[in-house]
């Protein structure tokens, strides 16, 4: 106990012991003096913290768990599905608004090229779905003046492009290489399609399906290709007609092509977008 705390009718009687003296009288008994609750109770109270401060607290405390409290979502199928999809979802919607069609996609000259023969072949179901080359046409519907069926001397008689451009495939693999064909939009201007419309849907004689937005149609890249390295499409990369788009990634780029679509609704995006991968996937 402190030197303050003590009680002096203490100090008197050791004094007078060690001096040889006896008290006389009754024995007094020393008791401890009482605490004073309110001292403390002062003693353990916390100082208050305004309300202010508290919430700034709680806002960095909430941004310190927030990235854990993601990832835990992540965890759970249900979230993660849709978490997922939202995020793929506004990538695509930012891809689409950033795309420019006057904005080019990188063209390589003749010494760049990948050799023919080492041009990857990436089938979806069949390397050749045996499509008949004497009877094949292109059946074309929806927001078009003329519908019918196209053979390919039709896309020909338009005027032709040849462009090197880069084959990126979503597998990780690239490649340069030549195609040739006519430009998509002079086909659509041709067929007079409703070039206001917000998609074109291509289907395939390999049950393959894809979509392209209006304004990647209409870039001046992609092609109807029925030419790789200046001769006619083979087999195995699609003949007798395919999509050509160095804008967009390899699956969008369909091949063995049976029908085109304009349309503003489309049911299906593609057979790769449908499992979940993205539907614009601009390069």
């Amino acid at each position: 106990m402190d030197a303050e705390n003590r009680n002096p009718g203490t100090h008197e009687a050791k004094d007078a012991a060690s001096n040889g003296e006896v008290s006389s009288g009754e024995s007094e008994i020393v008791r401890p003096e009482t605490p004073d609750p309110e001292v403390n109770e002062s003693k353990n109270v916390q100082p208050r913290m305004s309300e202010r401060k508290f919430a700034q607290v709680s806002r960095r405390e909430l941004l310190k768990v927030l990235p854990v409290v993601a990832l835990g979502a992540f965890a759970i199928p249900g979230v993660q599905e849709s978490l997922l999809k939202k995020g793929l979802g506004f990538s695509d919607w930012a891809s689409a608004r950033l795309f420019r069609r006057g904005h080019l996609a990188p063209t390589f000259g003749d010494t760049e090229l990948t050799p023919f023969e080492k041009f990857p072949i990436n089938g979806y179901d069949v390397d050749d779905p045996g499509v008949i080359f004497e009877n094949w046409s292109l059946t074309v519907s929806g927001a078009v003046q003329k519908p019918g069926d196209y053979k390919l001397a039709q896309i020909k008689a338009l005027p032709r492009t040849r462009q090197n451009t880069r084959h990126i495939c979503v597998e990780g693999w690239d490649v340069i290489g030549r195609f040739g064909g006519a430009r998509l939009s002079d086909f659509l201007t041709m067929i007079g399609a409703d070039t206001s419309a917000r998609f074109i849907a291509v289907t395939c004689a390999d049950d393959y399906y894809e979509t392209l937005d209006m304004a990647t149609a209409l870039h001046p890249q992609t092609l109807l290709c029925y030419e790789m390295y200046d001769q006619p499409l083979t087999r195995e990369h699609g003949a007798p007609l395919r999509l050509n788009v160095p804008t967009k990634v390899g699956y969008k780029q369909a091949k063995y092509l049976t029908d085109l679509k304009v349309t503003n609704v489309v049911e299906k995006v593609g057979y790769w977008e449908d499992q979940g991968y993205s539907s614009f996937y601009g390069l």
